[in-house]
């Protein structure tokens, strides 16, 4: 038989073992393992490891209405060019995506300019809460996404009633942007007051915010047997809550809060490191470590952000909160490993087993026969200098510029195509993911 495509004598990972071995693949499907060696292509993945194709679930790409900081076509090339098979991107777009129509532009416009596989969130607000249970199976349509506490864009449900309104329509996955909105504004006039120290950021986003909006989530979650996915978490606090309560919670961690801790980062980079909710102390970064190590964390991601350097270079606080990631992702993940923070296994648990089982997506995340033939596929030696001049994005910046890593993706396959490969586009790929609903 004749394939379409040989990956040859790569170590590739599957779900329960590393293994060196072909990979066959014929009209987009995985097909086979073993030795092969008639094909319309062949790579030689010789000392090179094969991951499932792994997925950034936590993108802006700013399109619509944002387009001077970053687009579709943009942001998803910084994602092919990371290593990053597929993205699922959030609706605090302009206009927001909480009807079926901006949904349709989104897909559309992905259909027509995206260079991996996508998804997009949808906005749930109390207005659109009732018709949630139908909108949120729309193709394309990865999980209901809500802001408890503000941040870019006007995304915001504030409330318990409101929140509640959301929770008890539908049964898809919500994400959840949890700051406690009130408390962020109290503390806004009483701890910040008119001091415009960017170190300020994560005093008065505060602990107490992220762990009581988690807290009252969660309850209402309880309440009404629905499952939430808790975004960007960033507190010790936290993690000793969602431990307990793995049955109705996932939990995700980015890149940056593993990466960079206060002070410091405020000090070196100063309003480039300002995110929501924000970096924090390295003791809540050593619980976030924890964390990924029992197994509480689910899923890592980038929460890929871009604003410009003339918007981020602005007086505090009037400065957006935000940093671009998805072309850094893997490679500082990588480098974690590398430098023994966690194992090549667990990163792909993080990256693509683990947005699986929370998103329940369908024909990929897997190394298995009849499962998309998806694959990020990286040089664990390779050392890298992570550069502004290498970002796709359109913000061109990084807060990893001149950062040196040990690990680096070399290949982004979809379905069978190559769509990057040492660094270079080939091709684009322009599906909708699929789930299991």
């Amino acid at each position: 038989m004749s394939y379409d495509l040989i990956l040859k004598n790569g170590t590739v990972f599957f779900p329960d073992k590393r293994e060196i071995t072909d990979v066959a693949v014929k009209n987009e499907k995985i097909v086979g393992f073993g030795s092969f060696d008639s094909a319309d292509r062949i790579i030689d993945c010789s000392n090179l490891f094969i991951f499932p194709g792994l997925i950034d679930t936590q993108c802006h790409f700013r399109e619509p209405g944002g387009e001077h900081k970053e687009t579709l076509e943009t942001g998803t090339k910084s994602a092919a060019l990371g290593g990053v098979t597929g993205i699922f991107e959030m609706p605090n777009t302009n206009p927001l995506t909480v009807t079926p129509e901006a949904m349709d532009f989104k897909i559309d416009k992905a259909i027509e300019t995206s260079y991996v596989d996508f998804a997009f969130y949808f906005g749930g607000t109390a207005q659109n809460s009732s018709q949630l249970t139908d909108w949120e199976n729309l193709p394309g349509v990865c999980g209901i996404k809500i802001f408890m506490g503000a941040s870019t864009g006007n995304l915001l449900s504030a409330t318990d009633e409101e929140i509640e309104l959301i929770v008890k329509n539908g049964q898809r996955v919500i994400a959840v942007h949890a700051e406690d909105e009130h408390i962020m504004n109290a503390n806004k006039i009483t701890v910040l007051g008119n001091s415009n120290d960017v170190a300020m950021h994560n005093k008065w986003r505060s602990v107490e915010s992220c762990l009581s909006a988690t807290k009252r989530i969660v309850a209402l979650a309880t309440k009404h047997n629905r499952r939430v996915h808790i975004l960007h978490l960033t507190t010790k606090d936290e993690m000793a809550f969602l431990k307990n309560h793995k049955s109705v919670a996932s939990a995700e961690v980015l890149a940056n809060h593993l990466t960079l801790h206060a002070p410091e980062c405020y000090e070196l980079y100063g309003t480039l490191a300002q995110q929501n909710p924000p970096i924090r102390e390295k003791e809540h970064q050593d619980a976030l470590w924890q964390a990924v190590s029992d197994g509480t964390i689910d899923i890592a991601a980038s929460d890929h952000a871009p604003h410009t350097l003339d918007e981020k270079n602005g007086i505090y606080p009037n400065t957006p909160s935000g940093t671009p990631g998805v072309q850094t992702l893997i490679p500082i993940m990588l480098n974690h490993v590398h430098e023994g923070r966690l194992s090549y296994e667990r990163l792909v648990d993080l990256m693509a087993y683990g947005p699986s089982r929370v998103h329940k997506i369908k024909n990929k995340c897997f190394i298995k026969e009849n499962y998309d033939a998806d694959f990020t596929i990286v040089d664990p030696k390779l050392k890298h200098i992570i550069t502004n001049d290498e970002q796709a994005s359109k913000s061109k910046w990084t807060p990893y510029d001149n950062k040196k890593v040990t690990g680096f993706p070399v290949m982004t396959i979809i379905r069978g195509q190559t769509i990057m490969r040492e660094g270079e586009l080939i091709n684009k790929a322009n599906k909708p993911i699929e789930f299991h609903i």
